[in-house]
């Protein structure tokens, strides 16, 4: 998908630019590149309605490179190198393994992440408060006791006691979240199998040894291939008949049972503030890194309906959003 159909399919003509009338003089454009490392989507169209949001005009005073992996995270060199040969005035990226490409591209072009789980564990800056280098950007990391929740939310929506975790080697903090998840199941006394998938073919393993267990509930934890693996993720808990819980409201509006974490889309949006801060001359290793500020707990009713469940009350009143 090229730049100009996403932003039409997309941000719906968020950034199209009027006719300037006569005699008015042009803004200076400036140049953007986004990479994500997965599929278009919601996060990227509220990237574009943050800088709307700003001001900025496609056309007029800006022009967005967007480039997507499309889930195939060994095409990322390849897409950051592209944009860093168009000498973009600031490089927007996505998730981590989007961040460290970006950081092993260039010294000199700003950049700005959006989405990194762990900015400090994964190597990508210094420290939150004080970056440092060229880059700097918005982190999703949930810290000590988020894990925890997921399990203890699916285990209040499904009173089940056998629970299947599919993490991924793609997200550098992936693995704390599986220790405090055993260390939660334990706690709980649950049964929990955490199965690794970062390929489709390991998750073709993954998930044939989850359909094979005794497993009565699945926990997606973060990371970019889950992201692009959503559908079939979605696909694969309606057919076993898995009450499933995932991090990103995104599954959830799509079809899945749950969903609890940091708004993935407010943080996209947040990081077109960053951009216009280093258009106007800031530094990005001066900015400091952002953290979540927006928490969602979303539940599909259509979903629990399908699975024969009754959702309690009292989760129900505790969501932020239900779909009906």
């Amino acid at each position: 998908m090229d730049r100009r159909t996403f932003i039409g399919a997309f941000a719906g003509g968020l950034l199209a630019a009027p006719r300037l009338a006569d005699g008015q003089r042009a803004e200076r454009l400036r140049v953007v590149g986004f990479v994500s490392p997965v599929t278009p989507g919601p996060r990227d169209a509220a990237f574009l309605q943050g800088l709307r949001e700003l001001g900025y005009v496609e056309g007029r005073n800006i022009r967005v490179e967007l480039r997507f992996a499309e889930g195939r995270p060994e095409r990322l060199p390849e897409l950051v190198g592209e944009l860093v040969r168009l000498k973009v005035d600031v490089l927007v990226v996505g998730a981590t393994i989007g961040a460290r490409e970006a950081r092993k591209a260039t010294t000199t072009i700003p950049i700005v992440f959006a989405g990194a789980s762990d900015p400090v564990a994964g190597g990508i800056v210094a420290s939150l408060a004080r970056p440092g280098g060229n880059v700097t950007g918005f982190s999703l990391a949930i810290g000590d006791g988020f894990a925890a929740k997921w399990l203890e939310l699916l285990k209040e929506a499904a009173s089940i006691s056998h629970f299947a975790a599919l993490w991924s080697s793609s997200n550098a903090a992936a693995a704390n979240y599986v220790k405090e998840l055993e260390a939660t199941a334990r706690m709980s006394n649950v049964r929990l199998d955490a199965h690794q998938a970062a390929s489709p073919v390991e998750l073709d393993d993954a998930l044939a040894t989850i359909g094979r267990s005794a497993a009565r509930g699945l926990i997606v934890m973060p990371s970019p291939f889950a992201v692009s693996q959503q559908d079939r993720l979605i696909r694969f808990a309606a057919d076993r008949r898995l009450p499933a819980i995932y991090f990103a409201e995104e599954f959830a509006d799509a079809g899945g049972l749950m969903s609890y974490g940091p708004s993935y889309r407010d943080t996209y949006r947040r990081a077109a503030s960053y951009v216009d801060k280093i258009l106007k001359g800031a530094k990005p290793g001066d900015l400091p890194v952002q953290q979540p500020t927006t928490f969602k707990l979303v539940i599909n009713l259509r979903t629990a309906k399908a699975l024969s469940m009754t959702i309690p009350q009292s989760l129900l009143l505790r969501a932020d959003e239900v779909i009906e």
